[in-house]
C-alpha cells in the first residue's frame, strides 16, 4: 500500500511538473513575441540613430574638406534675351563627388566595431511607472556592407518668380542590430544637401541633362 501511494505521489508530483514547465514555456512565448516587436522598434531606433551620425559626419567633413558651392555641380544657360533656357549638371563634378563620397563613407565604415545601446525592461512595458526601471536588454548594432550614394537634383518653388534648384546626396546604409531575442538588419536613408542656388526668372519646362541626376 505504501509503495502504491509512493508511486501516486511520485506520479502527481511529475504531472505538476509537466504542467507547471509548460505553463512557464508558454508564459515565456508569450511574453516574447509580446517584447519582440518592440525590441525591434528600439533597436532600429539606435540603429538609425547610429547611421545618422555616421553619415552627417562623414558628408560634413568632405563638403568642409572641398568648399563646392552651386556652380561646380550646375550651369544656368541664358538666351540673348536674358531668358533662361537650360540648366545643366555637370557631370565630371557629380561623378567625382559622388564616387568620393561612397569611398569616405566606406573608409569610415570599416573603422567602426560594435556599438552598445541597453533599453531598461520596463520601458518595453508602455507603463509609465516602470519607465527606465528593470533589467536592461542589450543592443549591439553595426553597420553592415557598403553604403550607396547618388545625387539628387531637385527644382522648387522659392516664391514669386523665383526658383529654388537643389542638389543633394541620398545615402543609405545598412545596418545589423543584435539582441538576446532576435538578430535582423534595417536600411537607413538620408538625404543631405550638397549645394543649391534661388534662380530669379521664369523657368520654363527645364531639361536637366545628364540624367546621372534624378
Amino acid at each position: 500500500m505504501r509503495v502504491k501511494r509512493r508511486k501516486k505521489k511520485m506520479k502527481r508530483s511529475i504531472t505538476y511538473l509537466i504542467i507547471f514547465g509548460i505553463t512557464v514555456l508558454l508564459l515565456f512565448i508569450r511574453i516574447n513575441n509580446l517584447l519582440k516587436p518592440i525590441v525591434r522598434t528600439q533597436a532600429e531606433h539606435f540603429a538609425e540613430k547610429e547611421a545618422s551620425e555616421l553619415i552627417e559626419s562623414c558628408v560634413s567633413e568632405y563638403l568642409d574638406k572641398n568648399k563646392y558651392r552651386y556652380s561646380d555641380f550646375a550651369a544656368v544657360i541664358y538666351n540673348d534675351q536674358k531668358q533662361i533656357t537650360s540648366i545643366e549638371t555637370i557631370s565630371y563634378a557629380v561623378n567625382k563627388a559622388q564616387s568620393e563620397l561612397i569611398l569616405e563613407i566606406n573608409k569610415k565604415i570599416k573603422t567602426i566595431s560594435w556599438k552598445k545601446a541597453s533599453i531598461p525592461l520596463g520601458s518595453l512595458t508602455k507603463t509609465f511607472l516602470l519607465n527606465g526601471k528593470g533589467p536592461k536588454i542589450h543592443i549591439k548594432i553595426s553597420p553592415v556592407g557598403c553604403a550607396s550614394v547618388r545625387l539628387k537634383s531637385e527644382l522648387v518653388s522659392a516664391g514669386v518668380n523665383q526658383t529654388k534648384h537643389r542638389i543633394t546626396a541620398i545615402i543609405a546604409i545598412k545596418m545589423s542590430s543584435s539582441t538576446p531575442m532576435l538578430s535582423f538588419c534595417t536600411i537607413s536613408e538620408f538625404e543631405l544637401l550638397i549645394a543649391e542656388n534661388v534662380i530669379v526668372g521664369e523657368v520654363p519646362n527645364v531639361v536637366l541633362h545628364n540624367s546621372l541626376l534624378e
